[in-house]
C-alpha cells in the first residue's frame, strides 16, 4: 500500500485527500519526507558548481516539498482536531524536526556556498525580489547559529531541541485542562441567562457527556455566561478556573515549563551575541528593539490605565447598589460592564446576537473581499479533516486564485482562540502554485449559529490574514503571504476588521435569523456608537499581556516567572479587577512556540497602522474606493514581505502613523 501523504496528489486543487489519510501514516511519511530533505541538502551543499542563486538559493527555495506536504497536514489535523495518537506524534516530532532544521542551518558546507552568493551579490544580476531573498536567507543561517563551532554550536543544537518538546508539552497541557474542566448547571442556575446561552450550555453539556447543561473553557460560551450570569459564585468559579489553565499543579503544570523555556532563550540570545532574547527578537521585526515597543505600550498603558480606573468606580457603584458588600472582582467585571452598556447604550447582547448569523457573516467578509479586490467564492464539496470543515474556490474574472476553507466551531480537540494558516503557500518557482488557507475559530454552534460582535470581528480578522495569503502574487515561497515582520503580520487582519463596522455592510448583512429583516437603524447605531465601549479594561488587559511578555525576554529570565508577573504588574498599578488576558501559565502566544515571543505588542503596533491605513478610506469618503483597494493590494496584500514593511505601508499610505489614530480609535482619546 501506498502512503497518500507521499503520492502525487490528483485531486481538485492539489488538496489533500483527507479521507485516505490515517494517523498511521504520519509517522512513516515523515521518516522518508526528513530522509528526501537530508538528500536535498547535502546535493546542495556538495554541489562542485561554483555558488550562485540558482543553485544555493533558488535551489532551497525548491527543497523540502515533500516534508511540507506532510507537515501542513499534520499541523492541520494536530491543532484543530487532535485526539491522544495525534498528540504522541507531536511530542514524537518536535524535537526530530528541531533537530533536522537545526542540521541543515548548522551545516557549514551549505553556509559556505551561502554566504559565497552573498558575497557575490552585486555581481549577479539579481532582481530586488531576489536580492531581498538572498538576505532573508542568509540572515536566516546567522540567526540560527550557522556562524557558531564546536560546543557552542552543539549547545545551540540541544537547545532548539528542547524548546520544541518544551513548546508542544505547553500546548497539550492547555488544551488539556480546556478539555477536562467543565462546571455542571442546575435548571435554577441558568436563571438570568439569555436563551442563546442556555442554548450553547445546553450543547456543551451533551458534548461533555453531563446530565444537563454545562460550562466550558470555550470563550464562546464562558465570556457570555461571566457576562449575563447573575449568580457571582458561579463567575467566580468559571472565571478561576479559565485563569487557572496551565496552573492547576500535577502533569498539566506549566509554570516550571514557562521558567525553563525563558532561561533557554536568554541563553540562545546569550550564544548569537545579543544583550537579551528581546534583543535578538526584535532586531528584524518594525520596533526594531525593546526601547521602542516598551515606549508605545507605556504610551497607551497611561490613558487606558485612566479610563479603566474610572470605569471601575463606576462598576463597583453598581455592585454596591445590588447589596453587594465587597470589592469589585475580575469575575463581576465583566457582568455590571454588560450591564452598564445596557443602560447607558440601551443594548443588550441578547438583542443583537440573533442579527449575528455565522453564515450570513460569512457571506459579508466574501462581498467586502468581492467589493475591494474583485474576487469571488465557489462553494466546493471535498472531503476535509473534520465535518465541520467547509471550502470555497476563490476565482477573480475566471482566473482561479486560491482554496479557502472555514473551519469554525468548537470541539473538544481544538485548541482554543482562532488562526489563519495556509496548507500551500503562493509561489511561482519551482513551478506556480495557488495558495490553500484555512481559517479555525471556536465559535459557538447552533442551527443557526450565532455570533457576538466580538465573534464576528473575530471571523473578519482571520479572513484579513487570510487575504493575505490569498492575494499574495510574488515568486519565491519564503516571502509570500503572510512572511512578514510579526508586527506588520497583524496589519491586514485589524485593517479588514473595518468593514465590519461600515454601516453599509451590517445594513446587508446584520439579518434576524428567524424573519430575515435587516438590524433596524435604531439597534445598528447603538451597536457603532458602543464599539469603543469598555475599551479601558481591554486596552489595560492587553498592554499588560504585551509588557509582562516583554519584560520576561528584555534581561535575565526570571527563575520564577509567576512572582515576576506579580511584580510586573504591581508595579504597573495593574487594576485589582482587571487581570492579564493571558496569564503566563496559557500564554499560548508566548510560550507555545517562538512565534510571538517578545512579540505580543505586535497586534498594538500593527494597530497603529491599521487605524491610519482605513482612515485613508475615510478621508476618500468611501470604505470601497477602487483606487484605495488597488494600492492597499498591490503594496501591501500582494507584496509578501519582498521588501521591507515599513516601505510597503509607506508606499501605500505615503507616510509611517504615530499612535493618535490608535487612541482615538479605541476612544481612549478626544476625536
Amino acid at each position: 500500500m501506498t502512503n497518500p501523504l507521499l503520492e502525487t496528489w490528483d485531486t481538485p486543487f492539489g488538496i489533500a485527500p483527507f479521507d485516505r489519510i490515517d494517523d498511521g501514516d504520519f509517522s512513516p511519511a515523515l521518516e522518508t519526507a526528513l530522509a528526501e530533505n537530508e538528500a536535498e541538502i547535502a546535493a546542495i551543499a556538495s554541489d562542485p558548481r561554483a555558488a550562485d542563486f540558482g543553485n544555493v538559493i533558488e535551489a532551497l527555495e525548491g527543497a523540502g516539498r515533500a516534508l511540507d506536504k506532510v507537515l501542513s497536514v499534520f499541523f492541520t489535523v494536530a491543532g484543530a482536531d487532535s485526539n491522544p495518537k495525534r498528540e504522541a506524534l507531536q511530542r514524537e516530532f518536535s524535537p526530530k524536526l528541531a533537530a533536522h532544521f537545526s542540521r541543515i542551518t548548522s551545516n557549514k558546507a551549505l553556509f559556505e556556498r551561502v554566504e559565497a552568493v552573498w558575497q557575490a551579490r552585486d555581481g549577479l544580476g539579481l532582481t530586488p525580489e531576489q536580492q531581498r531573498v538572498l538576505m532573508l536567507t542568509r540572515r536566516g543561517f546567522v540567526r540560527a547559529g550557522a556562524a557558531l563551532e564546536g560546543a557552542e554550536a552543539e549547545r545551540m543544537s540541544a537547545i532548539k531541541a528542547r524548546l520544541a518538546e518544551l513548546g508542544t508539552a505547553f500546548t497539550q497541557n492547555v488544551l488539556a485542562d480546556e478539555r477536562d474542566w467543565f462546571m455542571e448547571l442546575s435548571e435554577a442556575e441558568l436563571e438570568g441567562l439569555p436563551q442563546f446561552v442556555i442554548d450553547t450550555a445546553r450543547a456543551a453539556g451533551a458534548e461533555k457527556g453531563a446530565g444537563g447543561p454545562a460550562i466550558t473553557l470555550s470563550r464562546s460560551l464562558i465570556v457570555p455566561f461571566l457576562q449575563f450570569s447573575p449568580r457571582r459564585d458561579l463567575r467566580r468559579k468559571a472565571f478561576e478556573a479559565w485563569g487557572s489553565r496551565g496552573a492547576n499543579g500535577g502533569e498539566t503544570d506549566n509554570r516550571a515549563i514557562c521558567a525553563e523555556i525563558l532561561a533557554l532563550r536568554e541563553e540562545r540570545a546569550g550564544l548569537l551575541g545579543y544583550e537579551s532574547f528581546a534583543a535578538y527578537k526584535l532586531e528584524t521585526e518594525m520596533a526594531g528593539s525593546p526601547a521602542a515597543v516598551r515606549r508605545l505600550l507605556e504610551d497607551v498603558w497611561e490613558p487606558a490605565k485612566a479610563q479603566a480606573d474610572a470605569d471601575a468606580e463606576v462598576l463597583a457603584a453598581m455592585m454596591c447598589e445590588d447589596g453587594v458588600n465587597a470589592a469589585l472582582e475580575p469575575w463581576d467585571w465583566r457582568y455590571y460592564a454588560a450591564r452598564r452598556r445596557e443602560a447607558e447604550h440601551d443594548l443588550d447582547e441578547a438583542e443583537v446576537k440573533p442579527y449575528f448569523q455565522l453564515e450570513r457573516m460569512i457571506e459579508a467578509a466574501f462581498d467586502c473581499a468581492r467589493r475591494l479586490f474583485g474576487l469571488e467564492f465557489r462553494p466546493l464539496d471535498l472531503p476535509l479533516y473534520h465535518a465541520d470543515c467547509r471550502a470555497w474556490e476563490v476565482t477573480r474574472a475566471g482566473e482561479h486564485m486560491a482554496v479557502f476553507i472555514g473551519d469554525y466551531f468548537a470541539r473538544g480537540g481544538k485548541r482554543s482562540g482562532a488562526w489563519c494558516s495556509a496548507m500551500r503557500a503562493q509561489a511561482k518557482v519551482p513551478e506556480k502554485q495557488a495558495p490553500i488557507v484555512i481559517n479555525v475559530c471556536n465559535f459557538a454552534g447552533g442551527d443557526p449559529a450565532l455570533l457576538s460582535y466580538d465573534d464576528a470581528r473575530t471571523l473578519f480578522h482571520e479572513f484579513g490574514h487570510a487575504l493575505h495569503q490569498m492575494l499574495s502574487d510574488v515568486t519565491y515561497e519564503s516571502i509570500s503571504g503572510t512572511s512578514v515582520a510579526r508586527d506588520f503580520v497583524e496589519l491586514p487582519s485589524q485593517l479588514f476588521e473595518h468593514w465590519l463596522e461600515v454601516p453599509d455592510v451590517l445594513e446587508r448583512f446584520a439579518t434576524h435569523y428567524e424573519t430575515g429583516a435587516p438590524m433596524p437603524k435604531a439597534l445598528l447605531d447603538k451597536v457603532l456608537g458602543a464599539a469603543t465601549f469598555d475599551m479601558g479594561f481591554q486596552t489595560v488587559e492587553y498592554v499588560a499581556s504585551a509588557l509582562v511578555d516583554l519584560d520576561f525576554h528584555d534581561g535575565e529570565a526570571p527563575s520564577d516567572p509567576m512572582a515576576r508577573q506579580a511584580e510586573i504588574l504591581a508595579e504597573m498599578g495593574m487594576p485589582r479587577a482587571i487581570t492579564m488576558r493571558h496569564a503566563t501559565p496559557h500564554f499560548a502566544h508566548v510560550f507555545a512556540g517562538d512565534g510571538y515571543s517578545s512579540g505580543y505588542y505586535s497586534y498594538m503596533w500593527s494597530e497603529v497602522m491599521d487605524a491610519d491605513a482605513f482612515a485613508a478610506f475615510e478621508e476618500k469618503g468611501d470604505p470601497f474606493d477602487a483606487g484605495l483597494a488597488r494600492a492597499l493590494e498591490e503594496n501591501i496584500l500582494s507584496a509578501g514581505g519582498a521588501r521591507e514593511a515599513a516601505e510597503l505601508y509607506t508606499a501605500f499610505r505615503g507616510r509611517m502613523p504615530g499612535v493618535e489614530a490608535l487612541l482615538k480609535g479605541r476612544g481612549l482619546v478626544a476625536a
